[in-house]
């Protein structure tokens, strides 16, 4: 039990990281060795959320690309819109899932801090992916997963916030937006000696989601913006065109 709570705090490497401190001491190479850990659980779930389901299962299904389809983005809520429930819920846990793994994988290797770390950069690596021309989807599912993880506490809270938002409005991104900006106010008020690297991954979290719902907000500024619906449509399988 005290491996595990050893690991969950600081991590296979980052254990070993901490314990070479008092023969380093606060030298240039002790915070080389740091942030070169950091990076190798920040390039590991960036590759994992450029896993864009979305894209992967528009394509398999229906040898077409989400992104062509009504808002353009490659989320689960243009993937309700276009193919479908199943298709929705499909990318939703898909998306969900890899970004636990990928936070899994940060804890594992520097703890918390890791696992911070590679939140933000699953989100990067599923807004921007590489595999598929650096245009991906907007990270609510992602962000999901990552706080699941991180503060499951705080994950419920943010999942009522954005049920009770979505409910109101009906709209979605709303709900999104409001959950992405309360995340870091949360995360301050809950524990205030938060580390400043963690606090700062999760502010960045925050700002990446909402500025990835910068259209949204202008639309529904401009009223114009989409209301959310469970009546989807469903794309034929032969050529992925709506019905």
């Amino acid at each position: 039990m005290e491996l595990y709570y050893e690991i969950v705090h600081s991590g296979f490497l980052g254990k070993y990281l901490y314990s070479t401190e008092s023969i380093f001491g606060n030298s240039a190479l002790y915070y080389g060795l740091y942030i070169s850990a950091i990076a190798v659980c920040a390039i590991i779930a960036y590759f994992i959320g450029c896993i864009n389901f979305g894209i992967i299962l528009s394509k398999t299904k229906y040898h077409d690309d989400i992104r062509t389809k009504g808002s353009g983005n490659a989320g689960a809520t243009n993937m309700l819109r276009t193919y479908g429930k199943k298709m929705a819920a499909m990318t939703f846990f898909g998306d969900f899932f890899k970004a636990v793994i990928a936070v899994l994988i940060g804890i594992c290797i520097m703890g918390g801090m890791g696992g911070y770390a590679a939140a933000f950069f699953c989100m990067v690596g599923h807004a921007f992916p590489c595999f598929y021309g650096f245009k991906g989807g907007k990270g609510v599912a992602v962000t999901a997963g990552a706080i699941f993880v991180l503060n499951y506490v705080i994950f419920l809270i943010l999942l009522a916030v954005f049920v009770i938002a979505v409910w109101a409005t009906r709209f979605i991104s709303l709900g999104s937006v409001t959950a992405f900006f309360l995340f870091p106010l949360l995360l301050s008020h809950m524990n205030t000696r938060m580390p400043s690297l963690v606090m700062i991954f999760a502010v960045m979290m925050a700002v990446l989601g909402i500025y990835l719902h910068r259209e949204n907000i202008k639309r529904i500024y401009d009223g114009k913006e989409n209301k959310f619906s469970l009546k989807s449509k469903k794309a034929d399988s032969g050529d992925g065109n709506d019905k």
